[in-house]
């Protein structure tokens, strides 16, 4: 669940890329940014630690990332951590991605299945999506072996459920709710 706060600043960080003709950019940077951050968890906690002054974690952003960041992408960065709000990063960048989306005629769709799909699953799975919403469609593959066998998709805000795992739920049901 994204945060008002996140909503609101990733909204305002896309309005100014857009303003400014920077779109593609600050999307590819902000993804930089995440990756980072992801790979180094101790980075972000370090940004939110109030024992450190503003200043010295808002120059720890400078060392990091200085001339290689957008300048608005960079004080955004600082303000966020000003502000308290370094947290709130993944949140504002998917406010920012949602907006790129919807801007771009892309939809997103996530493929969760029980193994990994071949190369020619995701493919056809990508062109039928793509024929059936009539956009460009990114998709996100994940493996969770907890629903047996199937797929589940998650897409332009539905979820289409055919796992072995919500069949078998289905069924639970079914026969709880049956008298004999």
């Amino acid at each position: 669940m994204m945060t008002e706060t996140a909503r609101r600043y990733g909204g305002s960080l896309y309005e100014l890329a857009l303003e400014e003709g920077m779109v593609d950019e600050v999307l590819a940077q902000l993804r930089e940014v995440l990756d980072l951050m992801k790979e180094n968890p101790q980075y972000e906690r370090l940004l939110a630690e109030p024992s450190i002054t503003k200043k010295e974690r808002t120059q720890l952003i400078d060392e990091a990332f200085g001339s290689s960041l957008w300048p608005y992408l960079l004080n955004f960065l600082k303000l966020l951590c000003e502000e308290g709000y370094i947290s709130e990063l993944r949140g504002c960048y998917k406010e920012y991605r949602r907006r790129y989306n919807g801007d771009h005629g892309i939809s997103e769709a996530i493929v969760t299945s029980a193994r990994e799909l071949t190369e020619a699953q995701k493919a056809a799975l990508l062109d039928k999506l793509e024929k059936m919403s009539g956009k460009k469609v990114e998709m996100i593959c994940l493996v969770n072996p907890a629903l047996i066998g199937g797929v589940r998709l998650d897409f332009e805000g539905k979820r289409y459920d055919g796992t072995a795992a919500e069949r078998l739920k289905t069924l639970r049901s079914i026969i709880r709710n049956t008298t004999v």
